[in-house]
Protein backbone atom coordinates (compact mmCIF):
# COMPACT_ATOMS: atom_id res chain seq x y z
CA UNK A 1 0.00 0.00 0.00
CA UNK A 2 1.11 3.59 -0.86
CA UNK A 3 1.65 6.69 0.87
CA UNK A 4 -1.70 9.20 0.15
CA UNK A 5 -2.53 13.23 1.36
CA UNK A 6 -5.93 14.89 1.28
CA UNK A 7 -5.78 18.34 0.01
CA UNK A 8 -8.68 19.76 1.58
CA UNK A 9 -10.34 23.43 1.21
CA UNK A 10 -11.88 26.22 3.97
CA UNK A 11 -14.16 26.66 0.91
CA UNK A 12 -15.09 25.95 -2.55
CA UNK A 13 -12.28 27.34 -5.44
CA UNK A 14 -9.77 27.86 -2.23
CA UNK A 15 -7.40 26.31 -4.61
CA UNK A 16 -7.94 22.33 -3.80
CA UNK A 17 -7.27 21.32 -7.62
CA UNK A 18 -4.72 23.24 -8.23
CA UNK A 19 -2.36 22.40 -5.14
CA UNK A 20 -2.87 18.80 -5.75
CA UNK A 21 -1.87 19.43 -9.38
CA UNK A 22 1.24 21.13 -7.95
CA UNK A 23 2.40 18.10 -5.31
CA UNK A 24 1.18 15.56 -8.34
CA UNK A 25 4.12 17.88 -10.40
CA UNK A 26 6.82 18.46 -7.96
CA UNK A 27 6.43 14.26 -6.75
CA UNK A 28 6.38 13.60 -10.45
CA UNK A 29 9.39 15.37 -11.12
CA UNK A 30 11.00 13.34 -8.27
CA UNK A 31 10.66 10.56 -10.07
CA UNK A 32 7.65 9.02 -7.92
CA UNK A 33 4.77 7.14 -9.55
CA UNK A 34 1.99 9.56 -8.47
CA UNK A 35 -1.80 9.25 -9.08
CA UNK A 36 -4.81 11.80 -8.73
CA UNK A 37 -7.94 10.75 -6.84
CA UNK A 38 -11.20 12.63 -6.17
CA UNK A 39 -13.90 10.52 -4.63
CA UNK A 40 -16.88 13.09 -5.39
CA UNK A 41 -16.77 15.64 -8.05
CA UNK A 42 -19.80 18.02 -8.57
CA UNK A 43 -18.53 19.72 -12.14
CA UNK A 44 -20.10 20.08 -15.53
CA UNK A 45 -16.57 20.23 -16.55
CA UNK A 46 -15.66 16.36 -17.71
CA UNK A 47 -13.53 14.56 -20.18
CA UNK A 48 -13.84 11.17 -21.94
CA UNK A 49 -10.48 8.50 -20.97
CA UNK A 50 -8.78 6.63 -23.12
CA UNK A 51 -11.32 3.18 -21.84
CA UNK A 52 -14.55 5.69 -22.84
CA UNK A 53 -14.82 6.01 -19.24
CA UNK A 54 -16.44 10.17 -18.20
CA UNK A 55 -14.53 12.03 -15.60
CA UNK A 56 -14.04 15.57 -14.36
CA UNK A 57 -11.68 17.88 -16.13
CA UNK A 58 -9.99 18.37 -12.76
CA UNK A 59 -8.67 14.82 -12.19
CA UNK A 60 -7.50 14.67 -16.13
CA UNK A 61 -5.51 17.26 -15.35
CA UNK A 62 -3.84 16.99 -12.21
CA UNK A 63 -2.61 13.45 -13.85
CA UNK A 64 -1.44 15.15 -16.80
CA UNK A 65 0.40 17.09 -13.92
CA UNK A 66 1.48 13.63 -12.49
CA UNK A 67 2.08 11.98 -16.35
CA UNK A 68 -0.40 9.44 -16.57
CA UNK A 69 -2.89 8.76 -18.02
CA UNK A 70 -6.31 9.26 -16.55
CA UNK A 71 -8.90 6.62 -15.45
CA UNK A 72 -12.17 6.49 -14.20
CA UNK A 73 -10.95 5.60 -10.79
CA UNK A 74 -9.28 8.34 -10.11
CA UNK A 75 -12.69 10.32 -9.97
CA UNK A 76 -15.33 7.03 -8.81
CA UNK A 77 -18.09 9.67 -8.57
CA UNK A 78 -18.78 12.54 -10.74
CA UNK A 79 -22.15 14.27 -10.54
CA UNK A 80 -23.39 16.61 -13.08
CA UNK A 81 -25.87 19.44 -12.00
CA UNK A 82 -28.86 19.35 -14.48
CA UNK A 83 -31.36 21.90 -12.62
CA UNK A 84 -30.78 23.02 -8.98
CA UNK A 85 -32.63 20.11 -7.54
CA UNK A 86 -31.40 17.01 -9.55
CA UNK A 87 -28.10 15.28 -11.20
CA UNK A 88 -26.78 12.89 -12.71
CA UNK A 89 -24.49 9.91 -11.48
CA UNK A 90 -21.74 8.74 -12.92
CA UNK A 91 -20.10 6.02 -11.43
CA UNK A 92 -16.55 4.74 -12.46
CA UNK A 93 -17.12 6.38 -15.76
CA UNK A 94 -21.08 5.64 -16.70
CA UNK A 95 -23.94 7.53 -16.01
CA UNK A 96 -26.17 5.40 -13.09
CA UNK A 97 -28.94 7.48 -11.75
CA UNK A 98 -30.87 10.72 -11.84
CA UNK A 99 -31.19 12.01 -8.39
CA UNK A 100 -32.12 14.96 -6.15
CA UNK A 101 -30.18 16.00 -2.97
CA UNK A 102 -32.46 13.88 -0.49
CA UNK A 103 -32.37 10.21 -2.76
CA UNK A 104 -28.53 10.95 -3.26
CA UNK A 105 -27.81 11.00 0.15
CA UNK A 106 -29.83 7.77 0.18
CA UNK A 107 -27.39 5.65 -1.89
CA UNK A 108 -23.27 7.23 -0.77
CA UNK A 109 -23.25 4.33 1.88
CA UNK A 110 -23.21 2.04 -1.34
CA UNK A 111 -21.07 4.83 -3.44
CA UNK A 112 -18.61 5.11 -0.29
CA UNK A 113 -17.92 1.62 -0.86
CA UNK A 114 -16.81 2.07 -4.69
CA UNK A 115 -14.71 4.90 -3.45
CA UNK A 116 -12.83 3.00 -1.36
CA UNK A 117 -12.12 0.25 -3.57
CA UNK A 118 -11.04 2.56 -6.18
CA UNK A 119 -8.43 4.16 -3.39
CA UNK A 120 -7.20 0.80 -2.52
CA UNK A 121 -6.64 0.44 -6.07
CA UNK A 122 -4.89 3.23 -7.12
CA UNK A 123 -2.50 2.83 -3.74
CA UNK A 124 -1.52 -0.55 -4.70
CA UNK A 125 -0.60 0.77 -8.48
CA UNK A 126 1.11 4.23 -7.57
CA UNK A 127 3.61 5.10 -5.46
CA UNK A 128 1.78 7.85 -3.92
CA UNK A 129 -2.37 9.11 -4.33
CA UNK A 130 -3.06 12.75 -3.49
CA UNK A 131 -6.07 13.34 -3.14
CA UNK A 132 -8.93 16.47 -3.35
CA UNK A 133 -11.63 17.00 -1.06
CA UNK A 134 -14.75 18.81 -2.36
CA UNK A 135 -16.04 22.43 -0.91
CA UNK A 136 -15.15 22.23 2.76
CA UNK A 137 -14.40 19.21 5.25
CA UNK A 138 -16.53 21.29 7.68
CA UNK A 139 -19.84 21.09 6.47
CA UNK A 140 -21.63 20.40 9.38
CA UNK A 141 -25.25 19.29 7.99
CA UNK A 142 -23.60 16.33 5.63
CA UNK A 143 -20.73 15.08 7.52
CA UNK A 144 -22.51 11.70 8.85
CA UNK A 145 -22.49 10.46 4.94
CA UNK A 146 -19.51 12.46 3.61
CA UNK A 147 -17.48 10.32 1.45
CA UNK A 148 -15.15 13.18 0.02
CA UNK A 149 -13.50 14.81 3.12
CA UNK A 150 -13.05 13.30 6.42
CA UNK A 151 -15.33 10.43 5.90
CA UNK A 152 -12.85 9.76 3.20
CA UNK A 153 -9.83 10.53 5.86
CA UNK A 154 -11.09 8.72 8.71
CA UNK A 155 -11.80 5.48 6.54
CA UNK A 156 -8.42 5.63 4.67
CA UNK A 157 -6.47 7.02 7.58
CA UNK A 158 -5.39 10.12 5.71
CA UNK A 159 -3.34 13.09 6.80
CA UNK A 160 -5.11 15.85 5.70
CA UNK A 161 -4.04 19.67 5.06
CA UNK A 162 -6.42 22.62 4.26
CA UNK A 163 -6.07 24.94 1.83
CA UNK A 164 -7.26 28.56 2.29
CA UNK A 165 -7.59 31.05 -0.12
CA UNK A 166 -6.38 34.69 1.15
CA UNK A 167 -7.17 36.63 -1.57
CA UNK A 168 -10.87 36.54 -0.46
CA UNK A 169 -10.53 37.77 3.18
CA UNK A 170 -10.95 35.91 6.40
CA UNK A 171 -8.32 33.71 6.04
CA UNK A 172 -7.55 33.08 9.57
CA UNK A 173 -11.12 32.64 10.81
CA UNK A 174 -11.60 30.06 7.94
CA UNK A 175 -8.65 28.00 9.02
CA UNK A 176 -9.28 28.02 12.78
CA UNK A 177 -13.41 27.43 12.03
CA UNK A 178 -12.26 24.33 10.34
CA UNK A 179 -10.81 22.40 12.29
CA UNK A 180 -12.92 23.84 15.59
CA UNK A 181 -16.07 22.86 14.18
CA UNK A 182 -14.39 18.58 13.51
CA UNK A 183 -14.98 16.13 15.92
CA UNK A 184 -12.18 14.98 17.75
CA UNK A 185 -11.49 12.03 15.64
CA UNK A 186 -11.31 14.31 12.27
CA UNK A 187 -9.36 16.97 14.42
CA UNK A 188 -6.91 14.33 14.86
CA UNK A 189 -6.40 13.80 10.95
CA UNK A 190 -5.65 17.31 10.43
CA UNK A 191 -2.36 17.70 10.18
CA UNK A 192 -1.68 21.46 8.97
CA UNK A 193 -2.63 24.41 6.64
CA UNK A 194 -1.28 25.82 3.46
CA UNK A 195 -2.16 29.44 2.48
CA UNK A 196 -2.75 30.18 -0.86
CA UNK A 197 -3.23 33.03 -4.02
CA UNK A 198 -1.18 35.62 -0.83
CA UNK A 199 -0.27 39.29 -2.99
CA UNK A 200 2.25 41.69 -1.33
CA UNK A 201 5.13 41.04 1.60
CA UNK A 202 4.78 38.20 3.74
CA UNK A 203 6.48 39.79 6.33
CA UNK A 204 3.12 41.21 7.21
CA UNK A 205 1.33 37.73 6.91
CA UNK A 206 4.17 36.49 9.37
CA UNK A 207 2.24 37.53 12.73
CA UNK A 208 -0.96 35.98 11.71
CA UNK A 209 0.89 32.35 11.05
CA UNK A 210 2.47 32.09 14.07
CA UNK A 211 -0.56 32.68 15.94
CA UNK A 212 -2.52 30.39 13.84
CA UNK A 213 0.20 28.04 14.35
CA UNK A 214 -0.41 28.47 18.11
CA UNK A 215 -3.97 28.32 18.66
CA UNK A 216 -4.28 25.28 16.74
CA UNK A 217 -1.23 23.45 17.21
CA UNK A 218 -0.82 22.94 13.76
CA UNK A 219 1.91 24.11 11.63
CA UNK A 220 1.36 26.49 8.37
CA UNK A 221 3.27 24.21 5.24
CA UNK A 222 3.35 26.99 3.48
CA UNK A 223 2.42 29.97 1.80
CA UNK A 224 1.71 30.45 -2.50
CA UNK A 225 1.82 33.35 -3.90
CA UNK A 226 -0.73 34.32 -6.43
CA UNK A 227 0.36 34.03 -10.00
CA UNK A 228 -1.08 35.38 -13.09
CA UNK A 229 -0.89 32.73 -16.44
CA UNK A 230 -2.49 29.79 -14.07
CA UNK A 231 -5.24 29.44 -16.09
CA UNK A 232 -5.85 25.35 -15.70
CA UNK A 233 -9.28 23.67 -16.56
CA UNK A 234 -12.23 25.16 -13.89
CA UNK A 235 -14.03 22.57 -12.20
CA UNK A 236 -17.69 24.18 -12.54
CA UNK A 237 -18.71 27.39 -13.77
CA UNK A 238 -18.99 29.29 -11.00
CA UNK A 239 -15.55 29.90 -11.37
CA UNK A 240 -16.37 31.73 -14.54
CA UNK A 241 -16.32 35.01 -14.51
CA UNK A 242 -17.73 37.42 -17.32
CA UNK A 243 -15.87 40.04 -18.93
CA UNK A 244 -12.15 39.65 -21.36
CA UNK A 245 -9.95 37.22 -20.54
CA UNK A 246 -6.68 38.61 -20.37
CA UNK A 247 -4.01 37.14 -22.98
CA UNK A 248 -0.48 38.58 -22.64
CA UNK A 249 0.90 36.36 -25.32
CA UNK A 250 2.94 38.54 -27.86
CA UNK A 251 0.66 39.42 -31.08
CA UNK A 252 2.03 38.31 -34.47
CA UNK A 253 1.02 41.33 -36.12
CA UNK A 254 -2.35 42.21 -37.66
CA UNK A 255 -5.74 43.20 -36.46
CA UNK A 256 -6.74 41.40 -33.46
CA UNK A 257 -9.82 38.89 -32.92
CA UNK A 258 -12.57 39.21 -30.54
CA UNK A 259 -14.02 35.87 -29.48
CA UNK A 260 -17.53 36.14 -27.55
CA UNK A 261 -18.70 32.32 -25.37
CA UNK A 262 -21.85 32.69 -24.37
CA UNK A 263 -21.75 31.66 -20.64
CA UNK A 264 -24.86 29.44 -20.43
CA UNK A 265 -26.60 28.90 -17.11
CA UNK A 266 -25.72 25.18 -17.27
CA UNK A 267 -22.78 25.49 -19.37
CA UNK A 268 -20.25 21.88 -19.34
CA UNK A 269 -17.06 21.72 -20.74
CA UNK A 270 -16.19 25.81 -20.83
CA UNK A 271 -12.31 24.14 -21.73
CA UNK A 272 -13.24 23.91 -25.14
CA UNK A 273 -12.71 28.17 -25.09
CA UNK A 274 -9.30 27.72 -23.63
CA UNK A 275 -6.96 27.02 -26.69
CA UNK A 276 -9.01 30.19 -28.17
CA UNK A 277 -7.87 32.06 -25.30
CA UNK A 278 -4.27 31.14 -25.72
CA UNK A 279 -3.59 32.33 -29.00
CA UNK A 280 -1.74 35.87 -29.92
CA UNK A 281 -4.12 38.44 -30.67
CA UNK A 282 -7.47 36.59 -29.35
CA UNK A 283 -9.08 38.74 -27.07
CA UNK A 284 -11.81 36.31 -25.48
CA UNK A 285 -14.52 37.56 -23.37
CA UNK A 286 -17.44 35.44 -21.89
CA UNK A 287 -20.89 36.99 -22.56
CA UNK A 288 -24.63 36.84 -21.67
CA UNK A 289 -26.51 39.91 -22.81
CA UNK A 290 -26.94 40.39 -26.85
CA UNK A 291 -24.65 43.25 -26.88
CA UNK A 292 -21.83 41.52 -25.70
CA UNK A 293 -22.00 39.81 -29.60
CA UNK A 294 -22.23 43.08 -31.23
CA UNK A 295 -18.70 43.54 -31.90
CA UNK A 296 -17.82 39.63 -31.83
CA UNK A 297 -15.96 38.46 -34.85
CA UNK A 298 -16.71 34.57 -33.78
CA UNK A 299 -19.44 33.71 -31.17
CA UNK A 300 -19.17 30.71 -29.65
CA UNK A 301 -22.52 28.73 -27.45
CA UNK A 302 -20.76 26.02 -25.74
CA UNK A 303 -22.24 22.92 -24.26
CA UNK A 304 -24.68 22.61 -21.50
CA UNK A 305 -25.58 19.94 -19.35
CA UNK A 306 -29.49 21.20 -19.73
CA UNK A 307 -29.93 21.99 -23.39
CA UNK A 308 -33.69 22.76 -23.51
CA UNK A 309 -33.22 24.93 -20.42
CA UNK A 310 -30.60 27.03 -21.64
CA UNK A 311 -32.10 27.60 -25.16
CA UNK A 312 -35.67 29.09 -23.22
CA UNK A 313 -32.60 31.29 -21.28
CA UNK A 314 -31.33 32.45 -24.58
CA UNK A 315 -34.89 33.61 -25.94
CA UNK A 316 -35.40 35.54 -22.34
CA UNK A 317 -32.15 37.13 -22.70
CA UNK A 318 -32.69 38.50 -26.27
CA UNK A 319 -29.51 36.38 -27.32
CA UNK A 320 -31.34 34.38 -29.34
CA UNK A 321 -32.53 37.05 -31.63
CA UNK A 322 -29.10 38.18 -31.35
CA UNK A 323 -27.70 35.11 -33.02
CA UNK A 324 -30.02 35.06 -36.00
CA UNK A 325 -29.04 39.00 -36.44
CA UNK A 326 -25.41 37.78 -36.77
CA UNK A 327 -26.07 34.80 -38.88
CA UNK A 328 -27.91 37.15 -41.19
CA UNK A 329 -24.70 39.40 -41.50
CA UNK A 330 -22.83 36.02 -41.93
CA UNK A 331 -20.48 36.62 -38.54
CA UNK A 332 -19.01 33.34 -37.87
CA UNK A 333 -21.06 31.38 -35.13
CA UNK A 334 -19.87 27.81 -33.86
CA UNK A 335 -22.06 25.81 -31.49
CA UNK A 336 -20.27 23.02 -30.10
CA UNK A 337 -22.31 19.82 -28.69
CA UNK A 338 -25.22 21.30 -26.41
CA UNK A 339 -24.58 24.60 -28.24
CA UNK A 340 -24.83 22.45 -32.04
CA UNK A 341 -28.26 20.99 -30.57
CA UNK A 342 -29.55 24.93 -30.58
CA UNK A 343 -28.73 25.85 -33.46
CA UNK A 344 -31.09 22.55 -34.91
CA UNK A 345 -34.89 22.96 -36.50
CA UNK A 346 -36.20 20.56 -33.96
CA UNK A 347 -35.00 18.98 -30.53
CA UNK A 348 -37.37 16.14 -29.33
CA UNK A 349 -36.15 15.75 -25.51
CA UNK A 350 -38.10 13.29 -23.40
CA UNK A 351 -35.26 12.34 -21.17
CA UNK A 352 -32.94 15.10 -20.21
CA UNK A 353 -35.67 17.94 -19.55
CA UNK A 354 -39.00 16.25 -20.25
CA UNK A 355 -40.17 18.95 -22.45
CA UNK A 356 -40.54 16.44 -25.50
CA UNK A 357 -40.44 18.19 -29.09
CA UNK A 358 -38.94 21.77 -28.69
CA UNK A 359 -38.12 24.49 -31.32
CA UNK A 360 -34.21 25.23 -32.06
CA UNK A 361 -32.63 28.13 -33.71
CA UNK A 362 -33.23 26.95 -37.00
CA UNK A 363 -29.95 27.94 -38.02
CA UNK A 364 -28.37 24.84 -38.80
CA UNK A 365 -30.40 22.04 -40.97
CA UNK A 366 -29.85 19.23 -38.43
CA UNK A 367 -32.77 17.34 -36.02
CA UNK A 368 -31.79 16.31 -32.51
CA UNK A 369 -32.91 13.07 -30.49
CA UNK A 370 -32.38 12.70 -26.76
CA UNK A 371 -31.22 8.96 -25.82
CA UNK A 372 -31.65 7.70 -22.47
CA UNK A 373 -28.02 6.21 -23.15
CA UNK A 374 -25.08 8.45 -22.86
CA UNK A 375 -22.36 9.00 -25.94
CA UNK A 376 -19.18 8.94 -24.20
CA UNK A 377 -16.44 8.34 -27.48
CA UNK A 378 -12.78 9.83 -28.26
CA UNK A 379 -13.95 10.46 -32.13
CA UNK A 380 -10.99 11.58 -35.03
CA UNK A 381 -11.76 12.79 -38.19
CA UNK A 382 -10.39 15.73 -40.64
CA UNK A 383 -12.18 19.58 -41.19
CA UNK A 384 -10.37 22.64 -42.89
CA UNK A 385 -7.61 20.32 -44.06
CA UNK A 386 -6.61 19.22 -41.12
CA UNK A 387 -6.70 16.18 -38.69
CA UNK A 388 -8.97 16.80 -35.60
CA UNK A 389 -9.36 14.64 -32.18
CA UNK A 390 -11.78 15.56 -29.91
CA UNK A 391 -14.75 13.52 -27.40
CA UNK A 392 -18.22 13.22 -27.26
CA UNK A 393 -20.50 13.83 -24.01
CA UNK A 394 -23.85 13.66 -25.15
CA UNK A 395 -27.68 12.32 -24.85
CA UNK A 396 -28.46 14.01 -27.68
CA UNK A 397 -28.35 12.65 -31.69
CA UNK A 398 -27.45 14.96 -34.27
CA UNK A 399 -29.24 13.93 -37.74
CA UNK A 400 -27.87 16.12 -40.18
CA UNK A 401 -30.49 16.93 -42.87
CA UNK A 402 -28.09 19.57 -44.88
CA UNK A 403 -25.11 22.23 -45.24
CA UNK A 404 -21.34 20.87 -45.58
CA UNK A 405 -19.75 18.12 -43.46
CA UNK A 406 -17.75 19.10 -39.98
CA UNK A 407 -16.76 17.12 -37.80
CA UNK A 408 -19.97 14.72 -37.68
CA UNK A 409 -21.82 18.20 -37.67
CA UNK A 410 -22.46 20.24 -40.29
CA UNK A 411 -22.04 24.02 -41.29
CA UNK A 412 -23.71 26.18 -43.43
CA UNK A 413 -21.69 29.88 -44.45
CA UNK A 414 -20.08 30.83 -41.85
CA UNK A 415 -22.44 28.69 -39.30
CA UNK A 416 -20.63 25.86 -37.70
CA UNK A 417 -22.10 22.78 -35.54
CA UNK A 418 -20.14 19.63 -33.71
CA UNK A 419 -20.71 17.49 -31.21
CA UNK A 420 -17.49 17.14 -30.50
CA UNK A 421 -15.28 19.02 -27.80
CA UNK A 422 -11.68 19.78 -27.74
CA UNK A 423 -11.36 20.42 -31.35
CA UNK A 424 -9.39 23.89 -30.60
CA UNK A 425 -6.52 22.42 -29.21
CA UNK A 426 -5.87 20.53 -32.09
CA UNK A 427 -3.15 23.04 -33.44
CA UNK A 428 -3.37 23.06 -37.02
CA UNK A 429 -6.83 22.89 -36.68
CA UNK A 430 -7.64 25.77 -34.71
CA UNK A 431 -5.22 27.71 -37.05
CA UNK A 432 -7.07 27.28 -39.72
CA UNK A 433 -10.32 27.84 -37.94
CA UNK A 434 -9.41 31.04 -37.11
CA UNK A 435 -8.21 32.08 -40.69
CA UNK A 436 -11.04 31.27 -42.06
CA UNK A 437 -13.28 33.25 -39.32
CA UNK A 438 -10.36 36.04 -40.18
CA UNK A 439 -11.34 35.54 -44.22
CA UNK A 440 -15.27 35.85 -43.29
CA UNK A 441 -15.68 39.15 -41.75
CA UNK A 442 -12.35 40.89 -43.95
CA UNK A 443 -10.10 40.84 -40.77
CA UNK A 444 -6.71 41.26 -41.21
CA UNK A 445 -5.79 38.85 -38.38
CA UNK A 446 -2.81 36.49 -38.55
CA UNK A 447 -2.78 33.84 -36.59
CA UNK A 448 0.61 32.78 -34.83
CA UNK A 449 2.08 29.55 -37.00
CA UNK A 450 3.68 28.30 -33.82
CA UNK A 451 1.53 28.31 -30.57
CA UNK A 452 1.54 24.93 -29.43
CA UNK A 453 -1.27 24.11 -26.86
CA UNK A 454 -0.18 21.13 -25.35
CA UNK A 455 3.27 22.66 -24.34
CA UNK A 456 1.20 26.09 -23.14
CA UNK A 457 -0.22 23.39 -20.93
CA UNK A 458 2.73 22.24 -19.72
CA UNK A 459 4.48 25.26 -18.98
CA UNK A 460 1.75 26.09 -16.65
CA UNK A 461 1.96 22.64 -15.11
CA UNK A 462 5.50 23.01 -14.40
CA UNK A 463 4.68 26.73 -12.89
CA UNK A 464 2.54 25.08 -10.37
CA UNK A 465 5.21 22.32 -9.53
CA UNK A 466 7.88 25.38 -9.43
CA UNK A 467 5.33 26.78 -6.69
CA UNK A 468 4.94 23.70 -4.74
CA UNK A 469 9.19 23.16 -4.32
CA UNK A 470 9.61 26.76 -3.31
CA UNK A 471 7.09 27.82 -1.66
CA UNK A 472 5.84 24.65 0.46
CA UNK A 473 7.70 22.48 3.08
CA UNK A 474 8.25 19.66 0.60
CA UNK A 475 10.24 17.88 3.44
CA UNK A 476 7.35 18.26 6.22
CA UNK A 477 4.53 16.85 3.09
CA UNK A 478 6.61 13.95 2.18
CA UNK A 479 7.22 13.04 6.16
CA UNK A 480 3.15 13.24 6.43
CA UNK A 481 2.71 10.89 3.01
CA UNK A 482 5.23 8.20 4.68
CA UNK A 483 4.99 7.90 7.82
CA UNK A 484 0.39 9.26 7.63
CA UNK A 485 -0.98 11.62 10.21
CA UNK A 486 0.68 13.00 13.05
CA UNK A 487 -0.05 11.88 16.47
CA UNK A 488 -0.74 13.51 19.41
CA UNK A 489 -2.40 17.02 18.07
CA UNK A 490 -4.10 19.11 20.27
CA UNK A 491 -8.09 18.81 20.20
CA UNK A 492 -9.58 22.55 19.77
CA UNK A 493 -13.09 22.29 21.53
CA UNK A 494 -15.60 24.70 20.34
CA UNK A 495 -18.56 24.14 22.08
CA UNK A 496 -20.12 21.87 19.82
CA UNK A 497 -17.84 19.03 20.55
CA UNK A 498 -16.59 19.42 24.22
Amino acid sequence: MSGALLIAGTTSDAGKSVVTAGICRWLAREGVKVAPFKAQNMSLNSMVTRDGSEIGRAQVMQAAAAGVEPEAAMNPVLLKPGSDNSSQVVLLGKPVAEVDAMSYREIKPRLFETVLESLADLRRRFDVVICEGAGSPTEINLRDRDIANMGLARAANLPVLVVGDIDRGGLFAALYGTVALLDREDQALVNGFIVNKFRGDQNLLAPGLTMIERITGRCVFGVIPWRSGLDLDVEDSLDLKLGNIANDIAHVGGDSLRVAVIRLPRVSNMTDADALASEPGVSLRFADRPDDLLDADLVVIPGTRATVDDLAWLHQRGLAQALRDRVRKNRPTIGICGGFQMLSRVIDDPYESGAGIVSGLDLLPVRVRFLREKTLALPEGRALGEYVRGYEIHHGVVDVEGGEPFLDGCRVGAVFGTTWHGIFENDGFRRAFLTEVAATIGSGFKVAPDTNFAQVRQSRLDLLGDLVADHLDTAAIWQLIENGPTSGLPFISSGAFA
